[in-house]
């Protein structure tokens, strides 16, 4: 028999916390029981009240009056809020899923460790680059066991930057760095992030770059093909764009992604992406509570 959708709750009003709003109300598990911010009059808000949502201004204070009926909270702030938030959600025993660079909880990236991830408090989906690179860099990894280095560049619309990333720039390529050499074993990483202010505006693109001798491509190529298919299940608008080839001394592939338009436009695959895995891990958790 199966139980009602797993309450959960959405705190941050921004496009990232309205995106994952859509998203949820489409989840056979899930519900979203309330929507919290700090501005009523904000279009996000707006958005929820006209969908018949529960909101709340009150922030994380809303949250707190509901806590006996949340299970699960997206804290889609800033990593300098989460890691307030983080010892709240855990005394109130609401299980957070991180959508901030702030590396308090677990890094997850569901199509790698997601079942590893399931009875944590807290996980941390790391940023939108470090899900679209860091399947990529295991999938070298497991194909080549000698990788010296590891760099990845992600490419984004400027239009597609809001304020939470410009403010966390610094924290979003630390936390991807350090997400690339946790899941791929490899000391040495790098990661660069470009706005592109083009118009039209240009789709989310991530290329891969790994230093490896005598790399085997017949191995890499069908690890990072399992790779991409596997993401493709949650995440659908992702797509290879250059299969893995090797090009002076360094292994080099490169993936696309196109969002689903719930909310953002299709060019923002970088916020979709990251809301993408945070609802894969929801509903991974709200699955195994049946």
């Amino acid at each position: 028999m199966k139980i009602r959708k797993l309450p959960v709750a959405i705190l941050g009003t921004g496009n990232i916390g309205t995106d994952l709003l859509i998203k949820v109300m489409r989840s056979e598990t899930l519900e979203c029981v309330l929507f919290a911010g700090r501005n009523l009059s904000s279009p996000g808000m707006t958005k929820a009240s006209l969908l018949g949502v529960p909101v709340s201004a009150k922030g994380l204070r809303g949250i707190i009056d509901m806590a006996h009926e949340i299970s699960l909270v997206f804290d889609a702030t800033s990593a300098a809020d989460h890691m307030e938030h983080a010892a709240v959600f855990e005394k109130l025993g609401i299980r957070a899923i991180d959508l901030t660079p702030a590396k308090v909880g677990r890094m997850c990236v569901p199509a790698v460790n997601l079942d590893e991830c399931l009875d944590l408090p807290n996980v941390n989906m790391i940023t939108c680059g470090g899900q679209a690179s860091i399947p990529l860099a295991c999938a070298i990894a497991a194909a080549n066991p000698q990788v010296q280095y590891i760099e990845t560049i992600s490419t984004i619309a400027s239009r597609s930057a809001g304020p939470a990333t410009r403010i966390n720039l610094d924290e979003y390529l630390l936390t991807t760095e350090n997400g690339l050499s946790v899941f791929s074993h490899c000391e040495r990483t790098k990661a660069i992030l470009n706005l592109n202010p083009a118009q039209p505006c240009v789709h989310m693109q991530t290329t891969v770059m790994a230093k490896v001798e005598d790399p085997d491509i017949s191995a890499t190529r069908e690890r990072v093909l399992e790779m991409v298919e596997r993401i493709r299940h949650y995440v659908p608008g992702y797509r290879l764009i250059i299969e893995p080839i090797a090009e002076s001394g360094r292994l080099v592939t490169m993936v696309g992604v196109d969002g689903l338009g719930d909310h953002l436009p299709k060019f923002a695959g970088n916020l979709d992406i990251i809301n993408c895995a945070a609802i894969a891990y929801a509903e991974a958790y709200a699955n195994r509570l049946e």
